[in-house]
């Protein structure tokens, strides 16, 4: 007949502890991980906004030259 498996007195990370100072840092650990995890996020989402941003005005801009520069031709070759 098999034996039920042996359970190990060993804890493991993921264990519960008893120690209240225990239990609170490890809510303060996960608090921490959730805010930088958010952070993370939100400094994604600013990085995505400042380099559309940045492609959007050098695009203006690239416009703006282009028009300048063809006007001068225009203007040098009397069109």
């Amino acid at each position: 007949m098999a034996e039920p498996a042996r359970t190990s007195s060993v804890l493991h990370e993921d264990d519960p502890s008893l120690d209240p100072l225990a239990i609170e840092r490890a809510y303060r650990r996960e608090r921490a991980r959730r805010r930088a995890k958010i952070d993370k996020r939100t400094e994604v989402r600013r990085s995505n906004v400042r380099f559309w941003v940045s492609l959007l005005v050098l695009a203006f801009f690239a416009a703006f030259l282009i028009l300048a520069a063809w006007h001068e031709v225009q203007t040098l070759f009397g069109v």
